[in-house]
């Protein structure tokens, strides 16, 4: 393994989960899949051991990916000192993030917004569609694509993923 990925969310059977089936399956296109490792966690352990949510699922299987393997996780000390990169899907959850790795034996772990490669989504957040009424669920899944997209360019071109693309601000 060249790279390993966490993505991270609140309760990981939404977003993040939705995030990695994402990343993994544009890794897998483009030959990436054995140099780079992608796992997704939560911030909260409400739901450890579930499946994705029933929606998620769905609007999953209507793009084609399957997410019924999945189930959630809290993300661990650990996965500080594991995981080369930390994606945070929104601020909320960033800044959880920094404060755990300020804890951790690393606290120079790189942790980001996973939204930062994102070419034609500006915001910062994935919204969450599992509360939120304005919030659809493949809109969620326009936004994964196209930073996984983002992502995947700077992984596939060996530029450091916290480089923005071109004519983009740093």
């Amino acid at each position: 393994m060249n790279r390993r990925i966490l993505i991270v969310c609140r309760n990981n059977i939404c977003r993040s989960p939705a995030a990695e089936a994402v990343l993994r399956r544009r890794l897998e296109r483009h030959g990436l899949d054995r140099r780079i490792e992608v796992d997704s966690a939560g911030t909260h352990a409400y739901h450890l051991g579930e499946g994705v949510e029933t929606r998620t699922a769905r609007a999953a299987l209507t793009r084609g990916y399957c997410l019924a393997a999945h189930r959630a996780r809290r993300i661990a000390w650990q996965d500080f000192e594991y995981f080369d990169l930390i994606l945070a899907i929104d601020r909320g959850v960033l800044e959880e993030l920094q404060r755990m790795a300020a804890l951790s034996n690393r606290p120079d772990a790189r942790v980001e917004l996973l939204t930062h490669h994102a070419t034609q989504h500006r915001d910062d957040d994935v919204p969450d569609p599992y509360l939120s009424l304005g919030a659809s669920f493949d809109a969620v899944f326009d936004i994964l694509e196209d930073a996984a997209a983002g992502l995947l360019t700077a992984l596939a071109a060996g530029r450091p993923v916290d480089t923005p693309p071109a004519g983009e601000p740093a």
